[in-house]
C-alpha cells in the first residue's frame, strides 16, 4: 500500500481527473495554433513538389537531380541501432539517407530549425 505524506499528489489527480487543469494562457495557445499552421502549409508544399522519394539511391537521387550543394557530415553509425545518417543539402531541400537509400526530403525553409544545417555540424 502505498503511503502519501501529502495530500497534494491526490489533489492534482482528483483536479485532473475532474477536468479542472488550469487552461493554458491565451497567447501560448495561439503560438501553438500559429506553429501548426505553418507546419500544415509546409507539409501541403512538400506534397506539391518534386523531392526524391523514401527509398531511393544515392545514385538516383543524383543522377535526377544532379549533384548536392553540399555534402553534410554524416551521423551515427557507431551501431545497428544507431545507422549512419547522411545529409545532402540542394538548393529548396534537404534529402536524408539511411546507409545509401533516401529516409525523408524535406524543404530547405526557416520553418524549423533546418535554416541552415551547416550549423548543427
Amino acid at each position: 500500500m502505498v503511503k502519501f505524506t501529502s495530500s497534494l499528489p491526490i489533489v492534482i489527480m482528483l483536479a485532473a481527473a475532474a477536468g479542472l487543469a488550469v487552461s493554458q494562457p491565451a497567447s501560448a495557445a495561439q503560438s501553438r495554433e500559429h506553429g501548426d499552421s505553418l507546419l500544415i502549409h509546409r507539409v501541403q508544399q512538400e506534397k506539391d513538389m518534386n523531392l526524391p522519394r523514401r527509398g531511393l539511391s544515392m545514385a538516383q537521387v543524383e543522377k535526377t537531380w544532379g549533384a548536392p550543394q553540399r555534402r553534410l557530415s554524416p551521423r551515427g553509425g557507431d551501431s545497428k541501432k544507431h545507422p549512419q545518417i547522411n545529409r545532402w543539402e540542394y538548393s529548396n531541400f534537404i534529402v536524408y539517407f539511411e546507409h545509401s537509400h533516401v529516409i525523408h526530403s524535406v524543404l530547405n525553409t526557416p520553418a524549423g530549425n533546418n535554416t541552415n544545417p551547416a550549423d548543427v555540424n
